[in-house]
């Protein structure tokens, strides 16, 4: 019988490539069996980020200070899907598995902004975009949209939350960036996020107004309201997130919407 040399080159590459197969095939079995869990995980933690803006679920936490847990929550919210460019409503439309950074790459479902549109870097933006009403009743609550925009480094991606008046900020967070901790990173931190809680994003003329200042302005200033403490050694993270507020609330994102949610109340 012959025997193999177990010192041989030929051997140890034969036993390589052996150990590599059985290795590929527990990991992709693994994949296959694991992906309805992480698409639930991925599920669940969006709708935690969207609660945390909205000031139902405290930071770190998945169950409300009353005792209910995130789906239970999330059933206040009812999601919407809308036309940017009219700021009407798809009812018709499937949100499930909604990818909006994957749509904002087809040209047949958004659009190219110019050098001067794009102040978030986005390059393109979708047509379509999914929103989160908190109702009581017919009666609205609060509004959260998605946002993103450029930083320092990377997109930070996360929710905006405003109160029922479609102007005062319930709460602002981020839950994907790639901001230097302790600089930038600081949009994590929960001190600086409670400082945007009563800001109001629109000025007298219904223009999108926020502004991250290192000096703010005295408090009987008209700009006062609209102002929230910028990010220290971070000017970069700081001009991101005003432009990326700014521009999600405006014509361009979801500030159509908005105004047709204000004459309808």
């Amino acid at each position: 019988m012959a025997s193999f040399n177990k010192d041989s080159l030929g051997f140890i590459v034969f036993i390589s490539i052996a150990v590599c197969l059985v290795c590929s095939v527990f990991v992709s079995a693994a994949n296959v069996m694991l992906k309805p869990t992480h698409a639930i995980n991925k599920e669940l933690d969006q709708k935690a980020n969207i609660l945390r803006a909205a000031g139902m679920l405290p930071p770190g936490s998945e169950v409300s200070p009353d005792g209910r847990g995130i789906n239970d929550l999330f059933q206040d919210f009812k999601v919407q899907a809308v036309n940017l460019d009219t700021g009407e409503y798809l009812p018709d439309f499937d949100a499930s598995g909604y990818d909006a950074v994957r749509m904002s790459k087809d040209p047949a479902n958004s659009r190219a902004l110019t050098e001067d549109e794009d102040t978030v870097t986005i390059r393109r933006r979708e047509n379509i975009g999914l929103i989160y009403l908190k109702l009581n009743g017919d009666e609205l609550e609060k509004l959260v949209i998605p946002v993103r925009g450029y930083g320092l480094w990377g997109t930070l991606f996360g929710y905006l939350a405003l109160d029922a008046d479609l102007n005062t900020v319930s709460g602002l967070g981020f839950y994907d960036h790639k901001e230097t901790p302790g600089l930038g990173g600081e949009v994590d931190n929960p001190v600086w996020k409670n400082k945007w809680k009563g800001v109001h994003v629109f000025n007298a003329e219904g223009k999108p107004a926020v502004k991250l200042v290192k000096t703010p302005s005295p408090p009987d200033h008209p700009q006062k309201i609209h102002e929230v403490d910028a990010l220290s050694g971070s000017t970069f993270t700081t001009r991101g997130v005003q432009n990326l507020v700014n521009f999600w609330t405006g014509e361009l994102g979801y500030g159509r919407l908005i105004q047709n949610l204000k004459a309808q109340s």
